[in-house]
Parts: structure tokens; sequence; C-alpha cells
């Protein structure tokens, strides 16, 4: 017996509220930019620069040991990740990354050595295999490389669904995945959730799923349209949805299983970017059925390349009446 969220059958008004969803997201967006422009996002070390020691150590230590010891030194945001094997050989490492930076080489190398003292003093024996300034400039490289990234893939998919499906579908989708990039760009605008190279990581994964998904509906939506030539569009997308419904849940549903575990389970080091990933499936999958639909049925699509009064049918071949 096979586990069913939704049935098979359903015939869920989607569009009965789509005006409600449209004008909330419209008002969502807009409360985005407003947060981005007056709050900005609180970058980490990855944009902001600072200094990177990979040491390692005779006996295994907690992480949460080294965060302390940077925390008294007052060096300004802090983070330790634990680094399992470098170099392919057993060791008890860690990679520190402390926010504080400076120009000033000689101010930077006396950071760094009053770091090293601390860590000498709080664990014997520890040894230095890297240290590494991120200075502005540096920082400021990977801020444009990231919005480059984001904007390459938005652009690349907006040329590929124009290429399979028509540009209604195209300008829809790809509408669709800024609203879920603003938004998420937003979340963490308003909260002041650390904003590094990881979360640009969790923003493309966002667009590839949220576009997975949008692909997903239209392509039934392209199907039913070769069926029902007379239908309106309308509820041509609403039968759509329906019918992908179930599809839609289940996937989100154990994708979030995995990262609610991730989220509670594996530490702070990852709670950015799986929380990011957690909002943008919600987010992602809201404007796939509605935002994208929405859009779709705004635009209109030609149904019948041969007609040129814009009438009901097809541009498909193999309809049924």
């Amino acid at each position: 017996m096979r586990l069913k969220l939704v049935p098979d059958d359903t015939h869920i008004d989607f569009f009965r509220f789509g005006k409600v969803a449209l004008a909330v997201s419209g008002a969502a967006m807009v409360a985005s930019l407003v947060a981005f422009l007056v709050l900005g996002l609180n970058f980490g070390i990855d944009f902001k620069g600072g200094t990177l020691i990979m040491a390692e150590t005779p006996q295994a230590q907690p992480v949460a040991d080294f965060r302390q010891v940077l925390n008294d030194l007052n060096v300004g945001e802090v983070g330790v990740t634990e680094v399992s094997d470098p170099g392919n050989t057993a060791r008890n490492a860690v990679l520190m990354r402390i926010g504080i930076t400076d120009e000033d080489a000689d101010v930077q190398a006396a950071l760094v050595t009053r770091v090293q003292d601390a860590l000498n003093a709080a664990f014997p024996g520890i040894s230095y295999l890297q240290v590494d300034n991120v200075g502005a400039k540096v920082s400021g490289e990977l801020v444009r490389a990231g919005i480059l990234a984001i904007v390459a893939a938005i652009g690349a998919i907006l040329f590929y669904i124009w290429l399979r499906f028509e540009w209604q579908f195209s300008v829809a989708a790809v509408a669709a995945l800024v609203h879920d990039v603003v938004l998420t760009i937003g979340v963490f605008s308003l909260f002041q959730i650390e904003f590094n190279l990881s979360i640009i990581a969790a923003i493309l994964t966002i667009v590839g799923y949220s576009l997975n998904d949008t692909v997903i509906v239209f392509d039934r939506v392209r199907e039913n349209l070769r069926k029902y030539k007379k239908r309106p569009l309308v509820e041509v997308l609403n039968l759509s949805i329906n019918e992908t419904l179930s599809r839609t849940l289940m996937t989100s549903g154990t994708t979030l299983i995995a990262l609610f575990a991730l989220f509670y389970l594996g530490g702070s080091v990852i709670h950015g970017f799986t929380f990011a990933m957690i909002w943008g499936i919600f987010v992602g999958t809201y404007s796939s059925i509605w935002i994208a639909s929405m859009l779709l049925l705004r635009f209109g699509v030609k149904r019948d390349w041969t007609k040129t009064d814009g009438g009901p049918g097809t541009q498909f071949a193999d309809v049924k009446a």
C-alpha cells in the first residue's frame, strides 16, 4: 500500500485567491527590498574580510573550547569548523575564522600573534598549518562574484525555458525565481542572519529547486493544452496544478525532513545554509503553484499558431476534441 499525502484526483481551485496571493507576494517583495536597503545584510567573514587560521592539536578538542577562547579575546565575529582530514593525514584540525581585519600589516600581525598566544596557553602542543588574511579587496570580489553567479543562473534559465516553451512561460518562471531570491534576501536582512558564501550556494540551490517544480507544472500545462483545446486557460492551469500536487508535496516533504534534521542536528556551522534551504523550499513550492501560474494566466498563451484571431485552440496537432 503506497503512502499518499494527497488523493490522486483533487479539484482545488488554486486561482480562487490568486489575486490575493499576487498582492501578498508583491507587498512581501517590497518589504524585502526596503529591509535590504535600510538594514543591509549581515555579511560574514567571506564578504567582510578577516583572518583564517588552521591549526591542529595532539588530541581531539571540542570545537566549543576553541570558540570560547576566541570569544574571550573580543576579536569580533568568530567561526570554528572541524576539519576532519586535511592533506589526507589523520589530524585533529580546526579552521578558525576571525572577523577583525586591518589593512596595516603590523596591526594584523599583532592580532594573529595575540590569538596564537591565547591558543598556545589553552591547548599545549598546538601547531598552525595555515594563516591567511582575507582583505576588503578580496571580499569585495567575492560579493561581485556571488551576485554575478545568481544573475547568470537566472539569465540562463530564462533562455532555456524560452527555447523549451513560449516566452510567456519563460517570463512567468523567471519572475517566480526572482520572487524566491528577493524574499530569501529579505528574510536574511530582516533577521540579520549571517550572509556568507554558503548562503549564495543555498540561493542557487533554491533557484534550481524552484525551477524544477515550475517546469513540472508547465510540462503538465503543455500536455493538457494538447488534450483540452476548448477549455479556458484558467481551467487547464488548475487541472495541471492538481495533477502534479501529490508529486510536489511529496518531493517538498521528504526534502524538508532531511533539512530539518540537518538544522537541528548539524550544528551551528550549517544553520544559515539549512535555514535558507528550508525557507526556499516553502517559498519555491508556493511560487510554483501560485506566482508562476498566475502570471502565466495574466500573460495568456497563444494556443494555435495557425490562427490570427487568438481564439481557443492549441499549437499542437495531436489534440482531442
